[in-house]
Parts: C-alpha cells; sequence; structure tokens
C-alpha cells in the first residue's frame, strides 16, 4: 500500500516513497514535541521542588504507563487503524500540553499535576508508538524494512538535536519561558496528527479483532520469547535502556550541583549529546539492512557506556560537553540500528506488538529515574553517572557476546 516495488538504493532509499516522506515528518514533530518535553518538564519540576527526586518523579509517571499500557498499545496497534489510533494519541498529548500551559500561566502549576500528566501522555505514547512503527511496514517494502526504520531513527534525532535547542530558546526567552514551551509542543503534535490525512488508512489483518486482547498481548510474548535472536535484542535493548537512559533526568541536577549551571547549560547538554545522536544515526542508516549491523550495533552500546563514564570523570563543563556527544552518537546510533534489526526478524503480523515491547523499554527508563534520583540526592550525580556507564558496559559485553554466538550458529536464521 503507497510503497515501492523494488527496492532502493542508498541510505535514504525508502524517503523515495511519497507515502512514507509523509509518515516521516509526522513521526519527527512527534519526536521534536516528546524531546522538548524532556528538558521542559524537567527544568519546570527542578525549578519547582529544587532536587533531583522531583525531576524522576516526572519522569517515572510517564514511563510507568509506557510500562502498564505499552503490550495493550501494541496489541491495538495490530487489531485497530493505525492511522487512527496515531491521531487520537497525539490529539490527546496535545491537549495535555495545553492544559499545562495554562495552569502555568495562572501560577498553579503543581509536581502532583506535572507527574499526572507525564502519566497521562505515557499513556498516549504507549499507544501511538507501535501504530507509527506499524504503519512504516505498512508502507514500504520488506526490502527497505530495516532502512525506513533507520531513516525514523535520523528524524528521531534530528528532533534531539533541534528539541532541546528550541526548548532552551523558549524557555529562556522572557516573553515565552515555560508556557511557550508547552504551547509550541501542543502545536507540533497537532500538526503531527494532522499530516495523518496524507497517509492511506493502513489494512487490518483478518480476524485481528476476533480475540481478547490479553490474548494477543500474550501470543506476541511467545512470539519474540520463541524467535531466540530476537529474545535477544529485546533483551538487551530493553536492558541498556534502564540502565543508562535515565542519565537525562540527572543532567539538571548535574549541570547546577557539579558545574555551577543553570537551564540553559541543560539545553547545551543536551544538544551535543543530540547532535552526536543525529551524526552518528546518519552515518549508520547504511547499515540497516546490512549483514554487519549486529557489529556496529554492539559498537555502539560500548560506546554509549564508555562516553557515561567520561561524563562521570569529567573535570569541567566543556569536558562533559564532549563526554555528552559520545553518549549521544552510542545511544542514537544503537538505538537506530535496533529499530532495524528487530523490524527485519519480526513478522508484520507481530510488528505492533514487539515494537510495542522495545517501547517497554522506554517505560523502565522512565521507572528507573526516580531510582536514580534518589541515588543522585544521596550518593551525588557523578557516582550515579558512573554506575550507569559501568552497567551500560557490563551488558554489552555480555549480549554482545551472546548475539554473536548465535550469529555464528548454524541453527541461527540468516539477518
Amino acid at each position: 500500500m503507497g510503497a515501492m516495488s523494488a527496492k532502493g538504493e542508498g541510505a535514504f532509499a525508502a524517503l523515495k516513497i511519497p507515502v512514507f516522506r509523509v509518515l516521516w515528518l509526522g513521526t519527527t514533530l512527534s519526536f521534536l514535541s516528546f524531546f522538548m518535553s524532556t528538558i521542559v518538564q524537567s527544568v519546570v519540576a527542578f525549578e519547582i521542588a529544587g532536587n533531583n527526586s522531583a525531576v524522576g518523579m516526572i519522569v517515572f509517571g510517564q514511563g510507568l504507563a509506557m510500562l502498564l499500557m505499552g503490550p495493550i498499545g501494541g496489541a491495538f496497534a495490530d487489531r485497530w487503524p493505525r492511522r487512527r489510533v496515531v491521531v487520537v494519541g497525539q490529539l490527546l498529548a496535545s491537549v495535555i500540553f495545553l492544559g499545562t500551559a495554562i495552569l502555568i500561566a495562572k501560577g498553579v502549576l503543581t509536581i502532583f499535576w506535572l507527574a499526572s500528566s507525564a502519566f497521562s501522555t505515557g499513556v498516549a505514547i504507549a499507544f501511538v508508538g507501535p501504530a507509527r512503527q506499524g504503519m512504516t511496514v505498512d508502507v514500504v517494502p520488506a526490502s527497505l524494512r530495516g532502512n525506513a526504520m533507520a531513516i525514523n531513527t535520523v528524524g528521531n534525532t534530528t528532533s534531539r538535536v533541534l528539541g532541546p535547542v528550541l526548548a532552551g530558546v523558549l524557555l529562556a526567552w522572557e516573553v515565552s519561558e515555560a508556557v511557550g514551551a508547552y504551547l509550541a509542543m501542543t502545536c507540533f503534535y497537532i500538526a503531527a496528527a494532522a499530516s495523518m490525512r496524507w497517509v492511506p488508512p493502513s489494512i487490518v489483518q483478518p480476524g485481528a479483532r476476533s480475540r481478547p486482547v490479553l490474548a494477543d498481548v500474550a501470543e506476541g510474548l511467545r512470539y519474540v520469547w520463541a524467535n531466540k535472536r530476537l529474545r535477544l535484542l529485546v533483551l538487551f535493548f530493553t536492558m541498556v535502556i534502564f540502565m543508562g537512559f535515565p542519565h537525562v533526568t540527572i543532567l539538571p541536577g548535574l549541570a547546577e550541583n557539579v558545574f555551577g549551571r543553570g537551564a540553559a547549560a541543560v539545553s547545551e547538554l543536551f544538544f551535543v549529546s543530540a547532535l552526536g545522536a543525529l551524526l552518528a544515526s546518519l552515518a549508520v542508516t547504511r547499515f540497516g539492512d546490512s549483514p554487519n549491523a549486529d557489529f556496529v550495533y554492539i559498537a555502539m552500546a560500548v560506546l554509549f557506556g564508555v562516553s557515561l563514564l567520561g561524563l562521570a570523570w569529567a573535570p569541567g563543563f566543556r569536558s562533559a560537553q564532549v563526554a555528552m556527544f559520545g553518549v549521544g552518537a552510542g545511544s542514537g546510533a544503537f538505538q537506530s540500528l535496533n529499530a532495524a534489526v528487530i523490524a527485519r526478524e519480526t513478522e508484520i503480523a507481530y510488528i505492533g506488538r514487539v515494537m510495542s515491547l522495545v517501547m517497554l523499554a522506554f517505560g523502565g527508563f522512565g521507572l528507573m529515574a526516580l531510582p536514580y534520583g534518589y541515588l543522585a540526592d544521596g550518593l551525588g550525580e557523578r557516582n550515579t553517572v558512573m554506575l550507569m556507564g559501568f552497567s551500560v558496559l557490563g551488558l554489552a559485553v555480555i549480549f554482545g557476546t551472546l548475539l554473536l554466538r548465535e550469529r555464528a550458529s548454524p541453527a541461527a536464521p540468516h539477518s
């Protein structure tokens, strides 16, 4: 449906498909709003409460929703029209952001509201994320599936560059501040929902709604568990996200308590991380459908862990920026290739459910943000980031060895 029949060529071959270009643009706008919210919510929470635990609580609320609702969102992506799921979810997120902007303008915003709104936004993301990934599979041929998933992650990382910059500018601008930032995020979600007008309806698999939703969830879990390579990929990605990605919740405290900087410095750290992620993701798009994807995938996890250690040991703010560039490059390329290698291993009928399990990683990251916030308040930001770095490195060694061993096995499926 709307896909090219012949395999394209080049690192951006999937973008030759017109409907995929529209879908990619809407996905990128969604990512832009999401990454803006990562900074804006963290800064607003830190300004209200003055501690890392409050920031962790906000991220915890969003992560809890994604963890609880992720499998159900994936099942809905395989049994309901995906375009409808995307539109409803993104309009819900836009209403939440608009309400937050109004509360800030009135001076009555509380940590409880921020946590509650983060939970509600997490519910929306749990449904929208798998549906958008499933729509990508709908509109591109199987020969370009890995390439399209990698290009989606380029949109993700482009937003990681632009989001911090735009958030920082709006937060620092006296005319705008947090109210303007939330209004901008509202507009991006509305625009992303509106772009669905130019995307054809997805085809729901026959009989997809004939069974209970929880039965579909259970079947998706069995499918992943029965495929050893897919199981390893999902577990590897999930645990790296759990242990390493909560570093973003420590950045406001790291900037202020360690380097004596304010909100603008947080945006700078996010920016250089996102720039690294963008450049690395662009570099690895050509590996999306390559037999060398596994090696690059594992190497990027190692880079992520090493760079977190560099951030923990950074003697000054400039060296911290250098380390954050490596953090972004490793994590961005790792995430980009993860989507590609998992999509290549997954049958179309299960794509929504499998991608929802991948998104559970981000729910877990949200849950880990709260204990990491308490650790940062108790042990200090440097020691907490160092713990993250060693954890990611250990996971890269363990799962990298298992994946390469599975790849070398004669019984291993060709990827």
